[in-house]
């Protein structure tokens, strides 16, 4: 890893775009090497006893080695190799790697918008600021394309790299899901066979308490399990997979709102146009009106 940082400059246009990097790098520290290393930029430089508070968002990746990290939502936890540290505007944290093996760290500091509505919404809690992902290589990769693309500062850069900062965060945000999910669950395999049987038979009608017997699971514990694998209970998911058969009917046939609320099994025309516009926002008439004008 050769040494590498870049402050940025930020204009009016990447700021409206909604989501921005402001300061990019990557660094080897050896082992009891100072930390941060002297030739780091002074209004990012801390010092261990006092830590610090900058007014960004900061993603930091743990190739290799270990270390320590605190913050004043997080207490003083060990960072092993293969950790992704969040860190959060306003916040005071402070990490640093242990002396006995040093580490190697990419980081990219940002903000914006977009980032702001992720974190307000508690995608990435800042009492869990830490991630162990291993080491990733797909993570690795969008760590060097960004500090690639801030190399040469070619016209557009920004938003190229806030397209590559957005797709970081969604794939960590799915990755720690996923080692959450495999260690606390055993209910994958279920919860697949469970979706593969709604897409199947999306114009029935479906006994989720039925369902859940045939699986020998409760059915508190199999809605319980469902929503935490994919964000809705399996009544709003089925129901989704509906309505989305449903606008493509509206859209490419000529088929009725009753023929199309009796073929996916909806009690009726109007228990399915109360559905629809309850979720859509407008009627069935309306949102074919809409996209046929």
């Amino acid at each position: 890893m050769n040494n590498y940082y870049k402050y940025l400059p930020i204009s009016k246009v990447d700021k409206s775009w909604g989501l921005y990097v402001v300061n990019v790098g990557c660094t080897r520290i050896e082992k009891a090497q100072a930390y941060p290393p002297c030739n780091h930029p002074s209004h990012h430089y801390f010092k261990w006893d006092e830590g610090r508070i900058f007014d960004e968002f900061q993603l930091i990746y743990i190739l290799n080695g270990e270390g320590l990290f605190e913050s004043r939502s997080c207490p003083l936890i060990p960072v092993k190799p293969g950790t992704l540290l969040m860190l959060y505007p306003f916040e005071w944290h402070r990490f640093k790697p242990n002396d006995e093996t040093g580490w190697e760290e990419y980081w990219i500091g940002c903000k914006g918008n977009i980032l702001q509505n992720i974190y307000n919404y508690h995608f990435f809690p800042k009492e869990a600021p830490t991630y162990h992902l291993g080491v990733n290589e797909s993570i690795i990769n969008l760590f060097t394309d960004v500090i690639e693309q801030t190399q040469s500062e070619k016209t557009g850069y920004q938003q190229l790299v806030s397209g590559m900062l957005l797709h970081l965060l969604g794939k960590l945000f799915a990755l720690s899901k996923q080692i959450r999910f495999d260690k606390k669950n055993k209910h994958e395999e279920v919860i697949n066979q469970a979706m593969s049987i709604m897409h199947s038979n999306i114009n029935s009608c479906i006994s989720f308490e039925k369902l859940a017997g045939d699986f020998c699971v409760s059915y508190s514990l199999f809605r319980k399990e469902f929503k935490l694998y994919t964000g809705m209970s399996p009544h709003q998911y089925f129901i989704q997979l509906k309505l989305n058969k449903a606008k493509m009917k509206l859209l490419h046939s000529d088929a009725s709102v009753k023929q199309i609320a009796d073929e996916l099994g909806f009690e009726s025309a109007y228990a399915f146009s109360k559905i629809f516009k309850a979720k859509m926002g407008c009627s069935p008439n309306h949102y074919k009106k809409r996209f046929l004008l």
